[in-house]
């Protein structure tokens, strides 16, 4: 695995309390740090422009799959993204405990930044690979409050991905296939607010105490 180097960003997500409804609609933000992600993908860079393949990290061969449905513009996942996930890293992606996957369930809540932003991702992910993807997520999330097309290449740039590339595809939803079968992925698994968190195939509160004890349940099977 190739190791990115860490990075801390301030956060524009809502703290909101465990296992509260998720966004249904847009609204709200506050600021707080979040933690640090090590290295928990594979950074293999998907070839080809059509459809990519779902971001993965931790142990794609592993025997627990968590599957997060989210929606960029939410504040309810910028809380869930910067808040618990970094704990999951830490505790189960980095081990290989877990096959994570990372699903876009554009809602919208915001009609253009849930899916601008939501392209700009996937073209990281497309120009260097899922680690990057997921370290950019975060960054997104960090920068709710200001996503836009200057964000989404700003940040690129940061990632060594050239913004203008990141830019064009957010602003042309270049990826619009990819995300539009993500989503309908979601409404075939019954998501209809986000984030929903699927523990093998479970919807979990998307709180940590909740998905911890979902992962080591089915850890134990």
């Amino acid at each position: 695995m190739h190791r990115f180097s860490r990075r801390q960003f301030v956060a524009a997500g809502v703290a909101l309390t465990a296992g509260s409804a998720g966004c249904l609609s847009s609204g709200g933000d506050s600021t707080t740090p979040t933690e640090e992600l090590g290295t928990i993908a594979d950074s293999t860079t998907p070839t080809g422009d059509g459809t990519l393949p779902t971001p993965v990290a931790g142990d794609p061969e592993a025997d627990v799959t968590v599957a997060a449905y989210e929606d960029y513009a939410c504040p309810h996942c910028a809380t869930y993204s910067l808040e618990v996930f970094p704990k999951l890293a830490s505790d189960y992606l980095e081990s290989g405990q877990v096959r994570y996957e990372f699903h876009d369930y554009p809602i919208p809540v915001d009609q253009t930044v849930s899916y601008q932003a939501a392209n700009a991702a996937r073209a990281v992910q497309a120009n260097a690979g899922s680690q990057a993807f997921f370290e950019y997520t975060e960054a997104l999330f960090a920068n709710q409050r200001s996503l836009g097309p200057d964000t989404y290449a700003s940040l690129a740039d940061e990632f060594s991905v050239d913004g203008g590339t990141v830019r064009e595809a957010a602003t042309n939803e270049r990826y619009s296939q990819t995300i539009t079968e993500d989503r309908q992925s979601g409404d075939d698994r019954g998501v209809d607010s986000t984030p929903t968190v699927f523990v093998d195939g479970t919807s979990v509160q998307p709180d940590y105490e909740s998905l911890q004890t979902a992962i080591e349940d089915a850890l134990g099977q």
